[in-house]
This record gives C-alpha cells, structure tokens and sequence, in this order.
C-alpha cells in the first residue's frame, strides 16, 4: 500500500472510530463520569488494584492528570485507595462494588445501544465487522 493510500486509510479510521466514541459518549447523562474515568475503573476491574503511577503508564497520561481522574472517582465512592503494604509512602487503588455497578450499567447502555445498530446490518457485513475486530484490538495495544 503507497503512503498516500496508508494516510488516507488512517484518516478514516481515526474519523470512524471518533465518531462511535462521541456518539456512544453523547448518550451518557451530563455529569456523568469521563472517558478516562471509564478507562481507570475498567482497568482496575479486569487487572486488579494498582498505583497511581501505574495507572498512569498503563493509560499513557500524566501523573498530573490521572491524579485528577483518581480524585473524581474517589469521590464518587468509585474507587478507594489503601497504603501499599511493601511501602507506607504509596497507595493502591481499587475499584469500589459502587465502581463495578457504574461500570456495568455503562458497559450494558452502549452494548445495547451498538448492539441495535448492529442489528441493522446485513449478515455480510455483521461477518465484515466481526472479522476486523481482533485487528482494531492490536492496533490499539501497538498505539
């Protein structure tokens, strides 16, 4: 594929997926919790507790940044935090049963949301969308 075509491709790619991320963000109450928050609360579900230093590399933001995403789930009940038992000057965050509740119901809105579209599609292209999946995953973790 020339550099143009691979340019073009990522271009739309970058748009599609903005827009399902918009649109599915757009269908959340104002007020409710961020895309970040999302991201720290489904992290912290699926791996376990961890620092905030971690939680930083993992998400690939400032420690600045997700002190401030911490903070607003912490909050909200969504997570709790505990001294490290390998060093007192740290702390281990953990997703809250509060957290795991938000995280589910948002979880099951957009599934059903996305799922009703998908539902319109034609079976070629539901096969079409299925098959593209693992490849949209590796480009994510590569990115």
């Amino acid at each position: 594929m020339e550099a143009d075509e691979t340019s073009r491709l990522a271009s739309e790619l970058r748009l599609a997926v903005g827009r399902v991320t918009r649109r599915l963000r757009q269908a959340h109450a104002v007020g409710d919790i961020s895309l970040s928050g999302v991201s720290v609360l489904a992290r912290l579900a699926a791996d376990g507790p961890d620092s905030p230093t971690a939680l930083a590399e993992m998400e690939r933001v400032r420690p600045q940044a997700m002190a401030s995403t911490l903070a607003q789930l912490e909050q909200r009940g969504l997570v709790g935090r505990t001294p490290d038992p390998a060093d007192g000057r740290r702390s281990i965050v953990a997703v809250t049963e509060d957290g795991r509740a938000v995280l589910a119901e948002r979880r099951s809105e957009s599934v059903q949301r996305l799922a009703a579209v998908i539902d319109e599609l034609s079976a070629a292209e539901r096969a079409t969308l299925a098959a593209a999946l693992p490849l949209l995953g590796r480009l994510a973790e590569r990115l």
